[in-house]
């Protein structure tokens, strides 16, 4: 059942990739985003953590560049701290 909700979750993403203009599509990550770490806590629950990994995965392939982006906010504010510390 959990990969079933995985692949809906796959077609909803694809949807609103279609369909959804530039000023949408990051409304539209954080609601797939927020429905997609239950399914993957799911995913482990149910099925195992490989088959979580393979659900984290294709997430993080359709949500490439949310995922860049807080990779991103990240990195820089790692390098902040570091420069304050000194």
């Amino acid at each position: 059942m959990a990969l079933i909700a995985l692949c809906l979750w796959v077609v909803v993403a694809w949807v609103a990739m279609v369909t959804l203009t530039s000023k949408q599509s990051w409304p539209a990550a954080y609601v797939l985003i927020a429905l997609g770490v239950p399914l993957v806590v799911w995913l482990a629950w149910s099925m195992g953590w490989v088959w979580a990994a393979v659900g984290a995965l294709t997430m993080g392939a359709v949500l490439r560049w949310p995922l860049r982006y807080a990779w991103r906010w990240l990195r820089e504010a790692v390098e902040t701290s570091r420069r304050a510390g000194r």
